[in-house]
């Protein structure tokens, strides 16, 4: 995450990745991406505290000149409120209270969209695909304690990024066992988009109807115990779950791919695959990516990856204030 920078607005510049479990920290000076704290949003009652909490542990650090800050949840009017948590954060608030010059507020996959031509392939796991068209989009999608989704559009003079609320889109099954679990979630959600099945609470939908359909009494798990006991095999209605969790992530990143015609490549990323890459790897995601009839074969080309780097978005974040000329 090291570059240099001489732009005429050199400053401190705080970044922060602000999720409904997690919230990340740094400071953005002279080029470098600092060290990056990872605060529990659970632990704290606002968004102030918690910035307030970061900054206080910062002594010395001198005058912050501006502030480019990821949220997961929309901006309205340089405001969001997020959209799995009871945090807001107000751009105009921040820039009275901190002194920022600047506040640039955006979505956080917009921060993710922002960094995939700058990923290391190291950071990189590849869900096959064999050939990117230069100059194609490039999509991120993402579930975690929501899903998200945003697209990086290459141009002549640089990038076009653009948020989306794609993962509340509604979900369709791909097959009849897909369609009992969606119908079932109706019956609880009335509306079942995308983010009802896939994000760490999509998995114990899964998990409890699942459960319920195959007439199985499974203890009551939280996501990351489904994904740990599912991988295991240690409790059928555990595996059954994450099994269907990585088709239907096939099924929407191809979804996804066709309707933005991204083409450079789908790149995966969320906290909860990080967990099981091998398995989502080997598991019906390609398949069914690629299973959309007519389209096949131009779906079969499109590279995909699985982000390894859990702070991926202060990559583009950086890049963000690179382009503006922020830091």
């Amino acid at each position: 995450m090291n570059a240099t920078s001489s732009g005429p607005n050199s400053g401190k510049v705080l970044l922060a990745d602000i999720g409904g479990t997690n919230a990340r920290f740094a400071l953005l000076a002279e080029g470098t991406v600092g060290a990056i704290a990872h605060m529990a949003v659970s632990d704290y009652g606002s968004f102030r505290e918690a910035l307030g909490a970061y900054l206080g542990g910062l002594p010395g650090v001198g005058p912050i000149r501006s502030a480019i800050l990821a949220a997961a949840g929309t901006i309205r009017n340089d405001r969001s409120t997020l959209t799995n948590s009871s945090w807001e954060i107000d751009a105009a608030e921040l820039r009275a209270t901190h002194g920022f010059l600047t506040v640039r507020l955006i979505n956080d996959f917009e921060a993710v969209a922002w960094a995939l031509p700058r990923l290391p392939r190291a950071s990189l796991l590849p869900l096959g695909g064999h050939q990117s068209v230069a100059g194609a989009p490039l999509a991120a999608l993402g579930p975690g304690t929501g899903l998200g989704m945003a697209v990086n559009i290459p141009h002549a003079t640089g990038q076009l990024v653009l948020s989306s609320e794609g993962g509340h889109s509604t979900m369709a099954g791909s097959s009849l066992r897909e369609d009992a679990v969606i119908e079932h979630l109706r019956r609880r959600f009335e509306h079942v988009s995308a983010e009802r099945v896939l994000s760490g609470g999509g998995l114990e939908n899964l998990y409890e109807v699942i459960g319920e359909l195959d007439d199985l009494t499974p203890s009551r798990r939280r996501a990351a115990e489904i994904t740990r006991a599912g991988i295991e095999g240690t409790c059928p209605a555990s595996r059954a779950a994450i099994d269907m969790f990585c088709a239907m992530l096939g099924t929407v990143a191809g979804n996804l791919a066709l309707t933005v015609g991204a083409r450079g490549g789908i790149f995966i990323a969320g906290g909860i695959l990080r967990h099981m890459p091998e398995y989502l790897a080997s598991s019906q995601f390609r398949a069914r990516f690629e299973e959309k009839g007519r389209f096949r074969k131009y779906l079969e080309p499109i590279p995909a990856y699985l982000i390894l780097d859990d702070d991926a978005a202060f990559v583009g974040l950086r890049a963000l204030a690179e382009c503006e000329d922020i830091g």
